[in-house]
């Protein structure tokens, strides 16, 4: 029996596909690059960040934000309510507001695993950049974190 020959088009259908698959992967891990010593992946999500300022001087209650960060897509927003008991996250609360399918995919999956990460860290600490596979969300929660923290100040 002899090999089965490809003809050129179906060679370049598939070098066409492996270029589109490289593409989307590259886009896909294409994000905001983290500041030095702060962690690119879940695991650090609850380091210090230069970038976010406080005393650490916070008081205790429920504080709601709406933050607003940039995709490829446009402007997205995500609603955040943090709950502060002695300056430290006692539990947190997303509402995704997604204006598109791939949005609602991660916000979706930001939202299943924020609270992991963060409750138990003081609110002076937080530093999230990705959560679940999402990293542009990230920015949004950022936002409305920081939004908070001018409202708790004491």
């Amino acid at each position: 029996m002899t090999p089965a020959v490809k003809k050129p088009y179906q060679r370049w259908a598939l070098t066409g596909l492996a270029a589109v698959s490289l593409l989307g992967s590259a886009a896909c891990a294409a994000g905001p690059t983290p500041s030095p010593g702060a962690g690119g992946d879940a695991a650090n999500a609850a380091e210090p960040d230069a970038g976010v300022s406080g005393s650490g001087d916070y008081a205790d209650g429920t504080y709601s934000a709406t933050g607003s960060y940039q995709t490829p897509g446009g402007e997205e927003e995500i609603g955040v309510t943090v709950t502060l008991e002695s300056g430290s996250v006692s539990d947190v609360q997303t509402e995704p507001m997604p204006s598109n399918p791939t949005t609602e995919l991660y916000q979706g999956k930001f939202s299943s695993g924020i609270a992991e990460q963060i409750v138990g860290t003081p609110l002076s600490e937080l530093n999230v950049d990705k959560v679940s596979g999402s990293s542009l969300t990230s920015a949004g929660f950022r936002n409305a974190v920081e939004q908070i923290m001018g409202e708790a100040s004491q």
